[in-house]
């Protein structure tokens, strides 16, 4: 009796902590994708500590709400390790479509088993090993990029709550896998289950996680002041300008973000800096919070500058993107839509007519 009030202490705890850090989430506006997932994650981690819970019913479809939202939670968490590193995301409609057939099947598998026992026993074993799948994809999608991350707290603590949520969904998978009845490891899923949560929360905290709304309105100003206090500690504010401009030359003149495979190590070795100091200087210095996106943003002003050049209409925006130093059409299409609103032909468009334009309106003939 002792372990079964210990389960539901932890699994209200549980329950409780995601119910107000989601709470807190919803009152940014807009709301972020990053911010959904994070939300939609939330509220499946608390239907798997209620609907798991001892003595709640299992296998009516009355519980489908709840058990849609905890079966499809693996495939939420794929979608926020791609997030999570990546400030350029966008949710697509197949992600929708993906999570909807991994969520029908995990609730035909648990509620499934009165009108057909043996596709729910298929069903089960599938849900288990999509699960398993799509924890170890989001895990190895991410560990190779994370290090892009400029927020050396905030990049320690989201890896040990991806690996901590992969290693809570593969397990429980494996255990239904093997058929291990999961009442007699209820408490060991809720006391799991706490400390994936407790990880979840001390990420949602703004300084981990760059959202300062989530403190109230007094929160922008706090970040703020805090990265002035860290970079005055390490003489970037008042910006180091020696620093400042030497990285810009490099970036501008020499336009080192070409360069195939640049990491911040790298760079670092070029500019004869300590690595860390590095990371903090663009990081507090810069305002960016993730390499990749530094590096973008000189990548994506050069493409902008060839679009709008008349001289270079014909040339294949493939090519302008290969030339700025993106390595294939698609992650650049993704990150100037980011930046501007419009995909690459739709700028190149509006720039060209602008321009022609203004061209007209001086009198100039633009053929000329």
């Amino acid at each position: 009796m002792a372990w079964t009030a210990l389960d539901f202490g932890f699994r209200g705890a549980a329950v409780g902590l995601v119910l107000v850090i989601c709470a807190l989430l919803l009152r940014d506006r807009p709301i972020r994708t990053l911010t959904a997932l994070r939300v939609a994650l939330g509220t499946g981690a608390a239907a798997y500590a209620i609907s798991t819970a001892p003595f709640f019913p299992l296998g009516s479809f009355w519980n489908a709400p709840l058990v849609i939202l905890y079966t499809g939670s693996p495939v939420i968490l794929w979608l926020w390790a791609l997030a999570v590193f990546d400030d350029s995301f966008v949710l697509r409609p197949h992600h929708l479509a993906i999570w909807a057939l991994v969520a029908g099947l995990g609730l035909f598998a648990y509620c499934g088993w009165a009108t057909s026992p043996m596709i729910s026993l298929i069903s089960g074993r599938m849900f288990a090993l999509v699960s398993i799948m799509f924890a170890l994809l989001a895990a190895a999608q991410t560990l190779p990029v994370w290090r892009a991350d400029l927020v050396a707290g905030r990049r320690r603590l989201l890896i040990a709550f991806l690996l901590a949520m992969t290693a809570f969904v593969v397990v429980n998978a494996v255990s239904g896998l093997a058929a291990i009845p999961w009442r007699s490891l209820s408490f060991s899923y809720a006391f799991g289950l706490g400390v994936v949560v407790l990880l979840g929360v001390w990420t949602s905290f703004p300084e981990f996680i760059g959202q300062p709304a989530l403190v109230g309105a007094a929160g922008p100003v706090r970040e703020a002041t805090r990265k002035r206090e860290a970079a005055a500690r390490i003489g970037v504010f008042p910006p180091n300008q020696a620093w400042r401009k030497q990285i810009e030359r490099v970036m501008t003149m020499e336009r080192v973000y070409r360069q195939e495979g640049l990491t911040i190590g790298l760079l670092a070795v070029k500019l004869g800096l300590p690595e860390h100091r590095l990371r903090t200087l663009i990081n507090e210095g810069l305002g960016h919070r993730n390499f990749n996106a530094f590096l973008n943003r000189y990548r994506i002003d050069e493409a902008k500058a060839a679009l709008g050049d008349p001289d270079q209409m014909d040339v294949p925006v493939l090519t302008i993107a290969l030339d700025a130093g993106f390595q294939s059409i698609t992650p650049f299409n993704r990150a100037f839509k980011a930046d501007t609103g419009q995909t690459p032909t739709e700028f190149r468009r509006s720039a060209l007519a602008r321009r022609h334009a203004g061209n007209d309106e001086s009198g100039i003939d633009p053929s000329t």
